[in-house]
């Protein structure tokens, strides 16, 4: 086995200080990096050293290679940790770091290059008998787009095999409009992504977005970790995850935990890994897989007991699976609410100084962030101010202590996006468990929710 000393953590914010924490628990040494913006940041104080890497653009900073890699052979890192966002998912990150001597904690290059190309990643998961969506390859031509569209039925969804996140997709529910809208969607995929190839697929219009958890080592064992539902979005972005699903069938749900440790033998993948699926009714279909530590892993880590970024650890250096336990229930309940830096009704980020700060705390309550009351929150990156997670025996205990903790929080010189969450937990889909990825742009209620600001004003 490989042996590690000190990490490296190529991030910021709350998942930076995840990392630390992990680390230090399992006796390494860490590195924090930071940008000019970020000096007074929590994750600089609580690392073993940190390093500048230069000023507050991402791109000239945490998504700034050679200084990334500079500052980890300055500290004397022998690995790297990418934590999820910025360079988490670039198989060329990933390369510098090997070809540097260091270890990347994450799964092989090859890996990231194969999931992150969403046309090879259908094409592989289809031949490993993962049911995938009616759909093509790479398109050539609008006529094409056409011509597949007319055979899989409308509506379809065109997507960048290079996207993510929900980036680069643009739904048509008309044959003619086809080629004028691939040939836009193409334009902004090359602008996002470097690469403007487009693929197309049979759109599912009210699906559930239900994700399996699988942890991989680098002798052949796979074992899952269950399943979160993240069908709380917004244009695609995740808003609040839970674990594990609710109101899915038993039968089901054991068929998508197959298919998702088959999607993972598949590849010969290792580390830890997310496979996510669209669920329309009793039928699941293979979206992307997720090569990095999720947000979200916070909910699994509640309901299994297990520290995931403490087995990335694990699996980095070799280690096999065998300690961990094959056959795991879910304990209980959990559910995760990100909490943004944001307007809660018009979604517009919101920068500046958190005057007061206080965060809830009790029984089955869990606070990840990186902000304390004199926090400048920086219009350079990802607007979340942290994530708030508690665990209860049962879902709707979950609930009432959910929306007990986000009674306690306190956040004052900037608008967060609180009041949302209290609002989507008040409303009957999301109580009964019975809600979509259309959830929230069928059902918001922007006076509700304005009240919810004037009730905790």
């Amino acid at each position: 086995m490989t042996e590690i000393r000190k990490v490296l953590i190529a991030n910021r914010g709350e998942i930076a200080l995840r990392v630390i924490r992990a680390c230090r628990e399992v006796g390494l040494k860490t590195v924090a990096v930071y940008s000019t913006v970020d000096e007074m940041a929590l994750h600089t104080r609580f690392a073993d050293e940190a390093v500048c890497i230069g000023p507050g653009a991402a791109t000239k900073s945490y998504l700034n290679i050679p200084n990334l890699i500079a500052a980890a052979e300055i500290s004397g890192a022998d690995a790297v940790h990418p934590g999820y966002g910025f360079l988490s998912e670039r198989a060329e990150f990933a390369d510098a770091v090997q070809k540097c001597g260091m270890v990347f904690i994450g799964p092989d290059p090859e890996h990231m290059r194969l999931m992150g190309d969403k046309v090879r990643a259908r094409q592989t998961m289809e031949a490993a008998g993962v049911p995938v969506l009616p759909g093509t390859g790479v398109l050539e031509s609008g006529e094409q787009a056409q011509a597949a569209a007319k055979e899989i039925g409308l509506p379809v969804i065109l997507k960048a095999s290079a996207g993510g996140g929900g980036r680069g997709m643009k739904i048509v529910w008309d044959l003619d409009k086809i080629p004028a809208i691939l040939e836009t969607a193409q334009s902004e995929a090359q602008a996002a992504f470097g690469c403007g190839d487009m693929y197309l697929e049979r759109y599912i219009q009210s699906p559930r977005h239900i994700e399996v958890q699988i942890v991989a080592d680098m002798h052949g064992n796979v074992i899952d970790l269950y399943e979160r539902e993240c069908s709380v979005q917004r244009r695609h972005q995740k808003v609040i995850e839970e674990a594990p699903a609710s109101n899915f069938d038993d039968g089901v749900r054991t068929q998508m935990r197959q298919a998702a440790i088959a999607a993972a033998r598949a590849i010969n993948y290792h580390s830890l890994g997310t496979i996510e699926f669209l669920l329309d009714g009793d039928k699941f279909y293979f979206m992307e897989m997720n090569t990095r530590v999720q947000v979200e892993h916070c909910v699994t880590e509640m309901v299994t007991g297990v520290d995931l970024v403490q087995e990335q650890l694990r699996l980095a250096t070799g280690e096999p699976l065998g300690h961990l336990q094959q056959d795991f229930r879910p304990r209980g309940h959990s559910i995760e609410c990100r909490i943004n830096a944001e307007d809660p009704v018009n979604f517009a980020p919101c920068p500046g100084t958190i005057s007061a700060l206080h965060l809830p705390g009790g029984t089955g309550v869990r606070v990840d962030t990186h902000v304390y009351q004199g926090y400048k929150v920086s219009p350079y990156y990802d607007s979340m101010l942290g994530k708030l997670i508690v665990h209860a025996p049962t879902r709707p205990q979950a609930i009432a202590r959910m929306r007990r903790a986000l009674g306690e929080c306190v956040f004052e010189g900037i608008s967060t996006n609180i009041a949302l969450h209290r609002w989507i937990l008040k409303q009957a889909p999301f109580v009964q468990g019975k809600y979509d990825t259309h959830f929230l742009e069928r059902d918001l209620d922007p006076d509700a929710i304005r009240a919810e600001i004037d009730l905790h004003a």
